[in-house]
């Protein structure tokens, strides 16, 4: 197993526990409490890159995938300062979690179909909370489930 160092993962998939933030251009800095993606299972759009038809991006239909998904993502709220996936269904967020292809990548909570948006937000803000109607529920307790269509 090969290893990169703590600066090139975050720069290439964003930061991860343990790291610190700046919040702008403030002298606040929160740090990363956990991390709801795989390492090494990762989701990035782009040539050459994990979300293409058989690696993570599965080939069911598109009802049972999200709309669109935010890749790597850091969430502040009151339940803790965590990186995961965001993933939006019907306009809604459907769940937060790791996103990929159930099919051949461990611990998918979001799968992601050829009809599925892809949007890496790095260095941009997540949605604040409020602004997108959420669904009621833990996400650390979504951590362990296998996301199945409804």
């Amino acid at each position: 197993m090969s290893n990169i160092s703590r600066q090139a993962y975050a720069d290439m998939f964003g930061p991860t526990v343990g790291d610190k933030v700046r919040l702008a251009d403030t002298e606040l800095w929160i740090e990363v409490e956990d991390d709801l993606t795989t390492y090494g299972e990762e989701v990035k759009f782009g040539g050459g890159k994990v979300i293409r038809d058989g690696m993570g991006q599965g080939q069911m239909l598109a009802a049972d995938c999200v709309d669109l998904v935010l890749t790597n993502a850091l969430i502040v709220d009151h339940w803790g300062i965590v990186k995961a996936d965001i993933g939006v269904k019907d306009g809604r967020i459907f769940a937060i979690g790791k996103a990929g292809n159930p099919d051949i990548q461990p611990n998918v909570t979001i799968p992601i179909g050829a009809a599925t948006e892809v949007i890496a937000p790095k260095e941009k803000l997540s949605p604040p909370a409020g602004s997108i109607p959420i669904f009621t529920g833990s996400v650390r307790s979504r951590r362990k489930r296998r996301w199945s269509p409804a």
